[in-house]
């Protein structure tokens, strides 16, 4: 009984192993695809202009520099003040 449990009925590994080879190619395509696609990507960005034009649709153009965001802080930082109650709230 012990005997049929240990069989190995994954056949022999030693026959055929192109796994390891053939992973190793998909790996350098992989890695050469990679490469090049950053070598292209590198080359469209320096062709890209240092400004951009205003936007004639936009009304106003660009501000020169960003206006402080009304409202509280978003990173929760700052006064942590509850609303205030409202008419419904006031008889509970």
């Amino acid at each position: 009984m012990t005997a049929i449990l240990a069989v190995n009925n994954f056949g022999d590994t030693r026959e055929g192993g192109v796994a390891g080879p053939l992973g190793g190619v998909i790996v350098l395509l992989l890695l050469v695809g990679t490469i090049l696609l950053i070598r292209n990507m590198n080359a469209r960005l320096r062709r890209l202009p240092r400004t951009f034009p205003p936007d004639p649709r936009v009304r106003g153009g660009a501000p020169d520099r960003a206006e402080p965001a009304e409202g509280p802080p978003r990173d929760g930082a700052g006064d942590q003040t509850p609303p205030p109650p409202t008419p419904d709230d006031a008889g509970s």
